[in-house]
């Protein structure tokens, strides 16, 4: 099943773009060989990343073909749908044959379409939404508590520290109580976190850090990601709990990608305080419910970083998005911070959460 979504499906999308391409653009033959030449190389990028082959290469040179390979595929997914579009059009007579072959016309506007498309995906990115949310507790507390919510940074070539850097600053202005992160601090390569010592930045932060460990972190290196962690100061939660103020339980559980990590469950043993976990993956909610959790914290899906892709996530999991209740346990899966691959946000956002528990 892996193998059809991460080759054959591109191949074929590539195939049919392509023909799309040599048909629709009014240019001589080696030109238009040219410009798929180019697509298909920008595509082949990022199967070279995930094979790690630019490490080894300057750091600039990795992160242009980092952001190329991976937006690439996005823009891949959006000239199928165009030309998808078309073609239906095409069948029940509603798009005249004459716009699909040699059509200048077309071509510049697919091209400006695309363009104001990725263009806004681009800024929307980078403007982080502030989420408010309202967690009341049915267990005593002291007083009200102010927690900063993150998920999914993928710190790495295309989420450099400066970018961090105003993540930080954008965390520190909130005066939190505690920080809590839901995995995928880490994006892949460890390299680029090493060479621009990202670990400095998190030393800023002004409140404690709590987080559970996401998938990417096992792609990274489980040893390297777990050691970054620690150096960056971050309490990492393996399977393991954290009593803040003798009144919250907070609960880090190892991602569901160790298939032998420990049932909710089983790590549940002070039910007297208020519970807090942190599950990268949004699964199984109703063993969160049944353990008797009273907040989960997730992340994970991105929401499908781009719209279509939001309507998969929203049909594969429960909640992909957003705040859901079930019982007595509520949950918060967040979009998101950072975004893995191309910097597009389109139909999704990318956010952090800024809760009161009172």
């Amino acid at each position: 099943m892996w193998m059809l979504i991460f080759w054959v499906l591109p191949l074929l999308a590539i195939i049919y773009v392509a023909w799309h391409v040599w048909t629709l653009l009014p240019l001589a033959g080696l030109w238009k060989s040219l410009i798929i030449l180019v697509g298909v190389l920008c595509v082949g990028l990022l199967f070279m990343n995930f094979g790690r082959k630019f490490d080894n290469q300057p750091l600039p040179l990795a992160q242009a073909a980092y952001e190329i390979g991976t937006s690439s595929i996005i823009i891949l997914l959006y000239l199928v749908i165009l030309f998808l579009v078309l073609d239906l059009g095409r069948l029940v007579h509603l798009v005249p044959k004459t716009w699909l072959y040699h059509n200048g016309y077309t071509s510049l506007g697919l091209f400006l379409f695309l363009f104001g498309i990725f263009l806004y995906g681009n800024l929307h990115y980078y403007n982080k939404v502030r989420v408010p949310l309202d967690l009341k507790s049915s267990k005593p507390l002291p007083r009200a508590y102010k927690v900063v919510m993150l998920s999914d940074l993928h710190l790495g070539y295309h989420n450099p520290r400066k970018e961090l850097a105003r993540w930080v600053d954008m965390i520190n202005a909130e005066h939190p109580d505690f920080i809590l992160i839901a995995g995928d601090v880490i994006d892949g390569s460890m390299r680029p976190l090493i060479e621009e010592r990202m670990t400095e930045e998190f030393h800023r932060l002004e409140a404690p850090v709590y987080a559970c460990l996401g998938n990417h972190e096992f792609y990274a290196g489980h040893p390297e990601a777990k050691q970054f962690y620690q150096d960056a100061g971050i309490n990492l939660l393996i399977d393991d709990a954290t009593v803040i103020d003798s009144s919250i339980v907070v609960i880090g559980r190892d991602d569901r990608t160790n298939m032998r990590r420990k049932p909710i469950k089983n790590l549940m043993d002070n039910k007297d305080l208020y519970s807090i976990v942190l599950d990268h993956q949004p699964y199984n909610l109703d063993r969160a419910e049944a353990a008797g959790v009273d907040f989960q914290l997730s992340g994970h899906t991105h929401r499908g970083q781009v719209w279509p892709i939001s309507w998969i996530t929203d049909h594969i999991y429960e909640c992909s998005w957003g705040s859901h209740q079930r019982g007595n346990t509520q949950f918060y899966v967040s979009s998101g911070i950072g975004i893995w691959g191309g910097k597009f946000r389109i139909g999704t956002q990318s956010e952090y959460v800024v809760a009161t528990l009172r």
